[in-house]
């Protein structure tokens, strides 16, 4: 057999899915869920992928959150938390984010009241900080709209967007 020939039998389109049982899936979902905190919508794929009957997802599911494997709750408060401080990200990416994975409502605005506006702030303003040294333009009207539309795609509202980026052309007059 030629190499080509090999490598294109050994492409994803010519392998065959393997299938789970839910007996299965459950157990490869406690492993998972043990090690790491996932949503019900992660979930909800992997079992999608594996292949899993569609009849006993839930009930998947529903056991998982019995035994406290899953908890959307947990793992939005551990999503924010990291997203937050390690990424950077601002309130309304983390909500975004969460309601893709699957996170309902009233735990999103529960999780994201518990973070005050001073510190998302002190972060942007950070953030903005860094960007500043890195960006390059030719007037500052351009420069304040490459660091407002970074702000903005890190989740940050205009308003806040705006005002940290005037406070920082206020320092960086000062100096």
């Amino acid at each position: 057999m030629r190499k080509s020939e090999f490598d294109s039998e050994m492409t994803p389109a010519h392998r065959e899915r393997k299938t789970k049982s839910a007996q299965q899936a459950l157990q490869a979902l406690m492993r998972l869920c043990s090690r790491a905190e996932k949503s019900t919508g992660d979930a909800m794929r992997l079992m999608r992928t594996w292949g899993v009957p569609e009849g006993e997802r839930q009930g998947i599911i529903d056991t998982l959150i019995a035994q406290r494997f899953i908890s959307n709750r947990r793992y939005a408060e551990a999503y924010a938390r990291e997203k937050s401080s390690l990424s950077g990200w601002g309130p309304k990416k983390i909500a975004l984010q969460l309601k893709i994975k699957g996170v309902e409502r009233d735990i999103i605005t529960d999780v994201l009241s518990q973070y005050d506006g001073d510190t998302h702030r002190e972060r942007l303003a950070e953030r903005l900080q860094r960007k500043l040294r890195t960006t390059k333009a030719s007037s500052e009207y351009e420069l304040r709209g490459k660091l407002l539309r970074y702000a903005l795609s890190l989740g940050y509202d205009y308003d806040t967007a705006l005002s940290s980026i005037e406070q920082l052309s206020l320092n960086k007059d000062d100096n």
